[in-house]
């Protein structure tokens, strides 16, 4: 065993910065979803869970720095499933959040006058959807192929037809309300397509555990908590996405030079989309911290009871909430 220049308990397990503060989650999500991690070949990902792999095994590369291990941890996090240690789907990534949904977002702005080009974006939007949620799983509530099935068809048809009839309703108001249509769909399938996705954690509860980790049980409170921060995030995500560049485009789109060059109307909404998920999706799942906490007063009664015998000192239960 190497003793190496780094001392062995940097605690890669938590993230770098205080996760007590909203700057300090914020700095932690814009490293988990920088879209550079996309980028990144398989030998730097295999770098990279070598040196965590072996780090946790208390053997250190000669010269590694502090800065390259945290480096290297963001590097394994954006790419590694964090229970089953499994590589994850590409598109599924956090770190893939910003380029898909700048590009499916900036189609559903663009695309929103035919009924044909709504239900397909939608449809391509909720597709996505499914992946991301299937990949940021939890892992102790492995989901099986009719529940993802379920939720996958559940929240394209909802979103769907919230699009259809709120596309139906607008047609005799001002032609900027009919542009909001697609965030209104998309709040409205978040908050179908997340739930349905983790109805399994709504059934039978999520992990908790006390301060140092120590596992006390499964709570379905806990998770209705969980679920409820999540579609929030979600939703906060897609606001700014959606609500800034339709004002923006509806002042340019009068404008000489777009009205000579209609091709540019998807390139410059994408951009717009893009500029404002790259801060967006940090920002939002920075809103609440990703381990998560409630009083044992708010558990399901028999839980209640037993944590007061097993562990009386215990007032506050913890929790990973999702993605």
């Amino acid at each position: 065993m190497m003793s190496g220049d780094l001392p062995l308990n940097i605690n890669i397990k938590e993230p770098r910065w205080d996760q007590s503060t909203f700057m300090g989650r914020a700095q932690h999500f814009f490293m988990v979803t920088d879209p550079r991690n996309v980028l990144l070949s398989s030998e730097v990902l295999e770098d990279a869970r070598v040196t965590i792999e072996n780090y946790r095994q208390g053997i250190v590369q000669p010269g590694l720095t502090e800065d390259q291990l945290w480096r290297a941890k963001y590097i394994y996090d954006s790419a590694f499933h964090p229970d089953t240690g499994e590589k994850m789907l590409l598109i599924g990534r956090m770190s893939a959040q910003v380029p898909m949904n700048m590009t499916i977002t900036g189609c559903m702005l663009t695309f929103y006058r035919t009924t044909p080009a709504v239900v397909f974006w939608q449809w391509v939007n909720q597709s996505f959807n499914a992946i991301v949620n299937y990949t940021n799983r939890s892992g102790d509530a492995p989901i099986t192929m009719n529940q993802l099935g379920a939720a996958y068809v559940s929240a394209t048809t909802g979103a769907v037809i919230t699009a259809l009839g709120l596309k139906s309703l607008t047609k005799h108001l001002p032609a900027i309300v009919a542009r909001f249509v697609p965030f209104a769909a998309v709040a409205a399938a978040n908050c179908i397509n997340i739930p349905f996705m983790r109805q399994r954690e709504l059934k039978y509860g999520i992990p908790i555990t006390d301060e140092e980790g120590n596992r006390l049980g499964e709570s379905a409170s806990a998770a209705q908590q969980a679920i409820v921060q999540v579609v929030v995030s979600r939703i906060g995500m897609a606001v700014p996405a959606m609500a800034i560049p339709p004002v923006i485009m509806n002042a340019l789109e009068k404008k000489a030079f777009m009205k000579r060059f209609p091709v540019l109307n998807a390139p410059v909404q994408v951009g717009l989309v893009g500029l404002c998920l790259v801060f967006a999706t940090p920002l939002c799942c920075a809103l609440f911290p990703q381990k998560s906490s409630m009083k044992v007063s708010s558990l399901e009664p028999e839980l209640q009871e037993r944590i007061r015998q097993s562990n009386p000192k215990t007032t506050t239960v913890y929790f990973n909430k999702g993605l």
